[in-house]
């Protein structure tokens, strides 16, 4: 899910670059920062799972980190400081950011019986 804010900054990201895509980035250069990226731009991975979408926007995971998280509500939000070097919110004078929750033994429940996890 992500938060007004999140969903503010998606729409002018996508009305600057056409349709975008996050992929949750598993470390290296920018950290575990959610990366926004033009579609077409990223090439998603074949193992990588999709979570869903945020503002209409496609929000993909690598499988490890995918495992890593799978417990947890991944919440989007947007904080000051400059964002990831690679994606579209760097410049903006905020990032993009994880926060997160457990998933109650209900909820994680649930969504095994979904097939999600």
């Amino acid at each position: 899910m992500a938060t007004l804010p999140a969903l503010q900054l998606i729409e002018t990201l996508r009305a600057r670059h056409g349709p975008v895509l996050f992929h949750q980035s598993g470390g290296c250069c920018d950290g575990s920062s959610p990366m926004c990226y033009p579609v077409g731009e990223f090439i998603v991975g074949d193992r990588d799972v999709r979570l869903g979408e945020i503002g209409g926007a496609g929000f993909y995971i690598s499988p490890s980190q995918f495992e890593y998280w799978k417990h947890t509500q991944l919440i989007i939000d947007v904080v000051p400081g400059r964002g990831g070097m690679f994606s579209l919110e760097n410049g903006e004078g905020v990032r993009f950011l994880v926060r997160s929750r457990l998933f109650s033994d209900q909820e994680y429940l649930a969504l095994e019986r979904a097939g999600r996890l």
